[in-house]
């Protein structure tokens, strides 16, 4: 019999948990005049705004991020290193857009191309440094777009290294959201580069071009882009009271409505929506009722800590319910799972998890069944 049993909870405020539960915090609502937006939390991965997420577009600089990615894998491996130095080659030279301006046939610290990428958005260090680790900006694309459906970028394909506008380079909103939050997790030592306001070589000094670096809300990267087949996009990541969340827009009009409008949305997903920790790792939920077992009851425990973000609005509405199949027949092992803890709110997609068994419980023998059967006919209960 399926049995569904509500729960109250005291719901405090506390610090957003490790487990990311991927479903919408729909509820509250706002209209952005950006072409693409996407905007999520980081901890529990809740799409807080979805305005074409899963829609191709040119990413243009923003895409940098993936190729700032793969050489920081290739530090973290030992196959690379800061002071390693690679050679500037004509191509790299050449390249026209935003540059960090080094010269042909110059040897150039990584660590400096890196901040050329990231702070500087130069063209001319992507293609160093996709050449060095690769031999051909071509071939290093080519290994960008397999590590990105790797790491579950499907929407996304890669022919250069700098976002240079061409018909089969292209992300989504989502994807970058991803991406931005395998940056900050995957390489923590490294992301203090996309917080960096400024760098200098060959004594020009170039501006971080992420507006919201200079805004009072917490922001500590990623990295703008813009083309005329784009418009202005941004990939964003801030930070305020412990909750951190993702901001990926696209399509602007302009400088400036890119700086606004990034932040009005970011502002608008600290104030609009929280976390909320329900649950510890291990803490046990419930008592399910088991069916010839040496134990009456066993307990539900969460595997994982587990926090919902939703409309601070609609916090009042929560409804926590867990829902299994009872009784549950012994033999049941410790670890398996059991049933399902479902949270909902109103207009809100329901979040469900599993629930474990929090201990062994082992079958009644022979006469023990017996007896247990005896009292089901008698009773009507296990």
């Amino acid at each position: 019999m399926k049995r569904l049993r509500k729960l109250f909870l005291t719901l405090g405020f506390a610090a957003a948990a490790s487990l990311p539960v991927l479903a919408p915090a729909a509820g509250a609502t706002i209209e952005t005049q950006a072409e693409e937006a996407f905007l999520v939390d980081f901890d529990t991965g809740a799409v807080l705004l979805n305005k074409n997420g899963d829609q191709r577009m040119p990413p243009s600089s923003m895409s940098k991020m993936m190729t700032a990615y793969m050489v920081f894998e290739s530090l973290d491996s030992g196959r690379l290193s800061l002071d390693d130095k690679l050679t500037v080659s004509e191509k790299a030279w050449r390249k026209g857009g935003s540059k960090m301006f080094v010269e042909v046939g110059n040897q150039v610290r990584v660590e400096d191309l890196l901040r050329g990428v990231i702070i500087q958005s130069g063209n001319d260090a992507c293609i160093v440094l996709a050449e060095g680790l690769a031999g051909s900006e071509e071939a290093f694309a080519e290994q960008m777009t397999a590590r990105a459906q790797e790491m579950g970028l499907t929407g996304s394909n890669f022919v250069n290294a700098t976002g240079w506008p061409d018909d089969n380079h292209y992300v989504t909103a989502r994807d970058l959201a991803t991406l931005a939050r395998r940056i900050i997790v995957d390489h923590p030592e490294h992301y203090h580069y996309y917080s960096e306001k400024e760098f200098t070589w060959a004594d020009i000094r170039q501006g971080n071009r992420n507006p919201l670096l200079y805004r009072n809300i917490g922001a500590d990267g990623l990295k703008t882009g813009h083309t005329e087949a784009a418009g202005y996009g941004l990939t964003a990541s801030a930070a305020q009271n412990g909750r951190r969340l993702i901001l990926v827009v696209n399509g602007l009009p302009s400088v400036q409505a890119r700086a606004d409008e990034s932040e009005r949305l970011m502002s608008w997903g600290f104030r609009e929506f929280n976390n909320y920790a329900l649950f510890k790792s291990g803490d046990t939920v419930d008592e399910a009722a088991v069916w010839l077992g040496a134990e009456d009851t066993v307990p539900l425990v969460v595997a994982d800590d587990l926090t919902v973000t939703l409309p601070r609005s609609d916090r009042n509405g929560m409804q926590v319910s867990v829902v299994y199949d009872s009784p549950i027949p012994a033999p049941i092992p410790a670890g398996q799972e059991i049933a399902k803890l479902r949270v909902s709110w109103p207009g809100g997609v329901p979040v469900e998890v599993p629930l474990q068994a929090g201990e062994d419980v082992e079958q009644l023998g022979p006469l023990g069944r017996i007896a247990a059967s005896i009292k089901f006919l008698l009773l009507g209960s296990p």
